[in-house]
């Protein structure tokens, strides 16, 4: 199974994205929206965050998640490399694995600025999770 793709939207940028539980579908979201910041293989592994987040709802906290993790990009240039994502009762535990994003040696792909609720889906379907998110550039 894939794990996302990019989706083409004038003005914006979007993502489709697969797990087969919750916690790969966040995994996989947040992966996906990194590899749009840069090149995701030319991040060295050299440092850790943790994120614990809660809300009412699953496509809550996906869009959380997701605008905390460009916020850590923002605040700090960390960008995440792998993410181990636990998630229980609409409550996220975190451990994100990445380094400093260098604009002298890493790729610089899109400004995103936010994950929205502008054509937000989260469904399981049959055997596994799919969403769709679309982000403000």
């Amino acid at each position: 199974m894939k794990k996302y793709e990019q989706l083409d939207i004038s003005g914006d940028a979007g993502l489709r994205i697969w797990g087969e539980n919750l916690e790969e579908l966040f995994a996989n979201a947040a992966e996906g929206m990194s590899e749009l910041i840069t090149d995701l293989p030319g991040i060295e592994e050299t440092e850790g965050k943790e994120v614990f987040l809660s809300s009412e709802r699953n496509e809550d906290l996906l869009v959380k998640w997701l605008n905390e993790i460009i916020f850590l990009f923002d605040t700090y240039g960390f960008i995440g490399k792998r993410f181990d994502v636990s998630l229980k009762n609409y409550t996220l535990r975190a451990n994100i694995s990445g380094g400093i994003y260098n604009p002298a040696t890493n790729e610089s792909r899109l400004l995103v600025k936010a994950a929205t609720y502008h054509g937000l889906s989260l469904k399981k379907d049959n055997s596994h999770w799919e969403a769709v998110v679309i982000f403000d550039i």
